[in-house]
């Protein structure tokens, strides 16, 4: 559990961020979320109430994210290899249904779910 700041702290934390809520009020934000920091549960909810917290100070959010580590998982209990050329996954139909299940299906799933359980 991370240590709980005083209030100070709190309104020094503000003050630093205050310039940037000025700059991005009514912006869209856009927040790569990378399949690794999925594998986290606390990571998991901390992501969820940064994104809660954006759009609590006014700006707009937009979640793009990955999910390689879950889709190389199923993959592989599915006995198939993942191939990659220089860093980018190769993908065959086999394998886009079952990027496309991993990412629309489980994945977007549960990030809906975290941000609505953080208050979004």
């Amino acid at each position: 559990m991370p240590p709980r700041l005083s209030s100070a702290q709190k309104a020094e934390v503000l003050i630093e961020a205050l310039p940037y809520i000025r700059q991005f009020y009514d912006r869209t934000i856009v927040i790569k979320y990378g399949g690794n920091a999925m594998t986290d549960v606390a990571l998991q909810e901390d992501f969820a109430e940064d994104v809660v917290l954006l759009k609590l100070i006014g700006m707009n959010p937009v979640v793009v994210h990955g999910a390689g580590p879950q889709i190389g998982a199923l993959l592989q209990k599915l006995g198939k290899q993942s191939e990659f050329i220089q860093g980018m996954r190769v993908t065959d139909e086999e394998t886009l249904d079952v990027v496309e299940m991993v990412l629309g299906g489980l994945i977007n799933q549960d990030i809906v779910t975290l941000i609505n359980k953080a208050g979004g």
